[in-house]
């Protein structure tokens, strides 16, 4: 599964093993970061990785 992950989503090794870690104990994860980081193109990959369903939701103000 990393292997698969590392294929797609490049200099984020740190953050791959934290959600892998987050997922394989029955955790939770928050992705912040600036735009350009592959936070919702590595939560995807995972979700195909693991045949998933993979469903977005945008953050913005109204939802506070």
């Amino acid at each position: 599964m990393v292997e698969e992950l590392h294929k797609v989503i490049i200099g984020q090794d740190a953050v791959i093993e934290q959600i892998l870690a987050a997922i394989f104990t029955g955790g939770h994860c928050l992705l912040v970061g600036v735009p350009g980081l592959a936070k919702t193109l590595l939560v995807s990959t995972i979700a195909r990785i693991l045949d998933c369903e993979f469903k977005r939701i945008q953050f913005t103000p109204d939802l506070m």
